[in-house]
């Protein structure tokens, strides 16, 4: 295989790995190719690729609530720069620092716009957390940030602080809902996920490895228990006890599945030798991703699985080892 119909089978498969709601292609012919364009977009799925299959960091950016009022929202600003002993930076890049300056703040907010009372009914600010893993430099944390919301936030009022004295290093980003021109912040699922690409980006800029790939394109499958399922648990009040994490479906792990395969044979057949190297990586990578799941999928079977009213029966009237007594 020639590396212009390697490149066409990157940008094909790699576009349904990356951005599956966005690329449909109906035809199973290569897409051409023009020249230096198509051989950027390719080296960009490469990269994306070979960040992926050597476990690159991945950034995290997250709604963490936000103020329905002005009580909450300075509440929010005392927390996050512990009490006025943290320096908070702003939108102009003025740096706060004390109680005074925080109660400035907050009038600032209150009525720069819309009037901000002290109880609302609706949302009118959004805490944001960008967080890296342990060992990244936390001052470069913070420059990507402050570049972040620069770029996402430019219409908007918002102050960050950084934490650093915890494991990993993140930024606490404060925003005022309403923009200066009215318009509503109203972050959707692929507003966050651009926010963590812009923010890999910002850091990747530092020198600093990170990456914002979605889960289903790394091929993990991880599911979390709601916090009520978890208290009726504890507390004895689930119906059903074999209840378990509902599985990504099969058809989109087949899929990305399928993707990941016709990346890997594509690359096998450059006559590359980087190219023949990744696709060795690739088949390494997904064989410890199918393992993992394998691994996962076996605890939680193992977990809800009640044991046989006969063995039940016979480890109740057992004899325990401290006496005669037997097990309740």
């Amino acid at each position: 295989m020639n590396a212009p119909t390697v490149d066409g089978v990157l940008i094909q498969w790699g576009e349904r790995l990356f951005y599956p709601g966005n690329r449909i292609v109906k035809s199973p012919r290569q897409p051409r190719l023009s020249g230096r364009v198509g051989n950027h977009r390719a080296q960009w799925v490469r990269q994306r690729i070979e960040a992926i299959v050597r476990r690159a960091p991945q950034v995290m950016v997250k709604v963490t609530g936000g103020g329905r009022g002005m009580r909450a929202i300075a509440a929010h600003f005392r927390y996050i720069s512990k009490n006025g002993r943290l320096e908070l930076i702003d939108d102009r890049d003025n740096k706060r620092e004390g109680k005074e300056s925080l109660r400035e703040l907050a009038e600032e907010w209150r009525f720069g716009g819309s009037y901000i009372p002290e109880a609302s009914e609706r949302r009118e600010a959004f805490n944001i957390m960008l967080s890296m893993p342990r060992g990244t430099d936390p001052n470069a944390v913070l420059e990507a940030a402050r570049e972040f919301a620069r770029d996402e936030l430019a219409d908007h009022a918002y102050v960050m602080v950084l934490h650093d004295h915890q494991a990993n290093p993140h930024v606490h980003l404060s925003v005022r809902a309403e923009s200066r021109h009215g318009a509503r912040l109203n972050p959707r699922k692929a507003d966050l996920h651009r926010w963590r690409e812009t923010f890999a980006e910002r850091l990747r800029d530092r020198g600093i490895d990170a990456e914002a790939t979605r889960q289903f394109a790394r091929g993990v499958a991880r599911g979390h228990e709601a916090l009520w399922r978890l208290r009726a648990r504890d507390e004895g009040r689930v119906r059903n006890p074999k209840w378990s994490l509902k599985p990504r479906s099969s058809e989109g792990r087949k899929r990305t599945s399928e993707a990941w395969e016709n990346i890997a044979f594509a690359l096998s057949q450059s006559p590359e030798p980087t190219d023949q190297r990744l696709a060795a990586t690739i088949v390494d990578y997904m064989g410890d991703v199918k393992n993992a799941r394998e691994r996962k999928q076996s605890d939680r079977v193992f977990s809800d699985r009640q044991p046989d009213p006969l063995v039940r029966d016979a480890l109740r009237d057992r004899p325990s080892p401290s006496g005669p007594e037997p097990i309740r």
